[in-house]
């Protein structure tokens, strides 16, 4: 254990003066008009660093103590003893700086937008038939994975291709912390294996693109009622008789942007009319958020923005069982379970991939 890298490496009175210093700007921050919210949010994270750096400096002299007895002590019972209090110290010592780690990328990437819904849209890109049915493979495992999360996802607008895959799926996604949880899906899939369509047996290689974007509300964007541009026309492929009878789809044009939505998914033109305006809301505020965030120039923009969206993030090779994400190097050998549903494992570790290698281009 380097004593000395860890003294400088966490300097104890520092984080203590800071930790004070935010606990008296909280007490008059009544008289001051200084945010309780975001004071009570650096307290608690200053409270938590300190604890825990304070356990690192707790190890180093039972380090140093440890070490003592090992180098001076004639008992060789002594000096084993010695040598098992230093190990345990060590590893302590190591899991509290994997805390801090854990504790700094939590705050560092904080993002106002984790506990929304989102607007999941799926598109099928090279590969015909195979993409669309691979983007329909996408869409039932994120559908799978909401469902076991308690979250509720409803169809916004479809487009379904000839052998009943997706050229195109929007989907409304509602619940709690799923921005958090899907964020990192946004980008290019690519899936290799043999399609049901082909004869010979060869393997293809498609892709679909995801897109996840945060819920906005009314207030998060205003729209003028004159830069919109709404169609009304009968809704077309599946959806029944009854929809096909009566002008119910709904197509708006947003002016300014060009930004298209429609939504027919529903025989009623009020209700599509909604989930359009949802959809168009969602993209407006991501658009937004993008703009914010290339102005920032900040790490985290830099690191995870959303323009990974037009990289190639993640391949799943069916013949060789394996789901590779790009990003973080790392594969996970059970892709049957995870196009079921079963994302928990992977979700978490690329969020951590990510974050971590973030934070260490960053130094």
């Amino acid at each position: 254990m380097d004593i000395q890298t860890l003294k400088k490496k966490y300097i104890l009175e520092e984080i203590l003066e800071k930790k004070e210093s935010l606990e008296k700007r909280l007490e008059s921050s009544h008289s001051t008009g200084e945010n309780m919210s975001e004071l009570s949010s650096e307290l608690g994270y200053y409270t938590q660093l300190y604890t825990y750096i304070k356990g690192i400096y707790q190890n180093i002299g039972k380090y140093e103590q440890a070490q003592q007895i090992f180098q001076e002590a004639d008992d060789l019972e002594l000096k084993e003893m010695g040598k098992i209090e230093m190990k345990e110290v060590e590893e302590n010592t190591e899991e509290l700086e994997k805390e801090i780690v854990k504790l700094q990328i939590e705050r560092e990437f904080h993002d106002e937008d984790d506990n929304r819904s989102v607007i999941l849209e799926i598109r099928a890109g090279a590969g015909g038939e195979e993409a669309s049915l691979f983007a329909a493979d996408l869409f039932n495992m994120y559908k799978n994975y909401a469902v076991n999360k308690g979250w509720d996802v409803q169809i916004i607008d479809s487009n379904v291709s000839e052998t009943g895959g997706y050229k195109e799926v929007i989907a409304h996604i509602n619940g709690k912390n799923v921005y958090k949880n899907l964020k990192y899906e946004s980008g290019v899939h690519r899936v290799q294996r043999v399609p049901v369509t082909e004869s010979s047996g060869r393997i293809h290689t498609s892709t679909a693109s995801v897109a996840i974007m945060p819920e906005a509300r009314e207030i998060d964007i205003e729209i003028k009622p004159e830069d919109l541009r709404i169609d009304v026309m009968r809704a077309s492929g599946a959806g029944g008789q009854c929809v096909n009878r009566t002008d119910s789809a709904v197509r708006i044009t947003h002016l300014p942007t060009g930004i298209v939505v429609s939504c027919q998914e529903t025989k009623h033109q009020a209700q599509n009319k909604e989930k359009a305006m949802a959809n168009l809301r969602s993209r407006l505020y991501d658009r937004k958020k993008m703009e914010e965030d290339a102005k920032r120039s900040s790490m985290r923009s830099l690191q995870i923005g959303s323009a990974m969206r037009a990289e190639k993030i993640r391949t799943y090779n069916f013949p060789q069982n394996r789901i590779t994400d790009h990003r973080i190097k790392k594969s996970w050998h059970s892709i049957e379970s995870i196009l079921f549903g079963n994302l928990d494992e992977l979700i978490e570790d690329v969020r951590e991939g990510i974050q971590i290698g973030a934070l260490n281009n960053a130094k």
